[in-house]
Order: structure tokens, then sequence, then C-alpha cells
């Protein structure tokens, strides 16, 4: 069976990413929506800096991805610890009006 290669195409400027220090999930019936969000201390407000919509399966795919990659991070980087003390700021509860998004 004959392989299908997709190019890729990076431009310079998504190259650059986008820094986020929080994530927003949410889901409907038929998508995950996570919103990726910089926040800074002292401040009231944080905007938005990116938005994924993914269908359900690939929202699993991306968390398979997430986890085999974090278990190869720190087999040879070591253990990723998490500050529990830490406040979380609270997120933005989002609402899809009883419908899809």
């Amino acid at each position: 069976m004959p392989e299908n290669k997709i190019q890729i195409n990076l431009t310079p400027e998504i190259a650059e990413g986008t820094y986020a220090n929080l994530a927003i999930i949410a889901h409907s019936p038929s998508e995950f929506i996570i919103d990726f969000v910089r926040m800074t201390p002292g401040a009231k407000q944080a905007n938005v800096k990116s938005r994924i919509i993914l269908t359900p399966d690939n929202a699993k795919k991306l968390m398979l991805a997430l986890q085999d990659n974090i278990a190869k991070y720190e087999q040879h980087l070591g253990k990723i610890n998490i500050n529990s003390d830490a406040p979380a700021p609270a997120p933005v509860p989002m609402s899809f009006g009883g419908g899809e998004a």
C-alpha cells in the first residue's frame, strides 16, 4: 500500500510560537475547544492568545500524544514537578447556550 505523505509548511510567524500559561478547555457533543491564555501577575484581565477547536477523536489523539511526549521528556530529563502551592487562576466558564459549539 503506498504511503501518503503530507508536506507541512511552518511560516516564520507561526514558528515564533505564542506563550501561554493557562489553558481553558470546554466541550460540546461534537467539539473540544482549548483556549490558550497568557496571565500576567496582578492583572485583572487576561486575553485568549489562541483558540484550537478539535473533534473528540482528535482531542483524544492529542491527549495520548502529550502523554507519550511527557513520558519521553521525563525519561530523559527527569520528572516534571507541578507546584501544587501556586494558586491556579479561576477559569472563566464557557457556555454554548445549550447547543453545539
